[in-house]
């Protein structure tokens, strides 16, 4: 599992440690019996979390092992950090030197044609 879970529902924290032994239950009890269809519940309760957050460490931790085809916590964070860098190389790209953008403009678009 990750680092850390960059995508969790709830605004509790859980201690990391907490975490990697939840999902590591969870797949051990799913290899000794596949057909089980209660155990994020039964690990959930055991240990005291949420359902539905552990659900989603489960699903977290197959995504980074590449078990399932989304995007990995790495990769969140990447994706995540590219994209606010290109918001502010944007920024930074829409204010041109030498004046305002509106004085830019209105030279631009407001010129009289020449006279006759």
């Amino acid at each position: 599992m990750a680092d850390k879970t960059t995508k969790q529902a709830s605004s509790k924290q859980y201690p990391d440690e907490l975490k990697e032994r939840a999902v590591r239950m969870v797949g051990e009890l799913r290899h000794a019996d596949p057909n089980d269809q209660g155990v994020i519940a039964r690990v959930a309760r055991q240990l005291g979390v949420g359902k539905e957050s552990l659900r989603a460490w489960v699903k977290q931790a197959a995504v980074d092992a590449g078990h399932q085809h989304e995007v990995t916590a790495e990769e969140y964070d990447e994706l995540v950090t590219l994209r606010k860098e290109n918001k502010e190389l944007r920024r930074a790209n829409a204010h041109p030197s030498g004046g305002s953008t509106a004085d830019a403009r209105s030279s631009r678009f407001h010129r009289r044609p020449p006279r006759p």
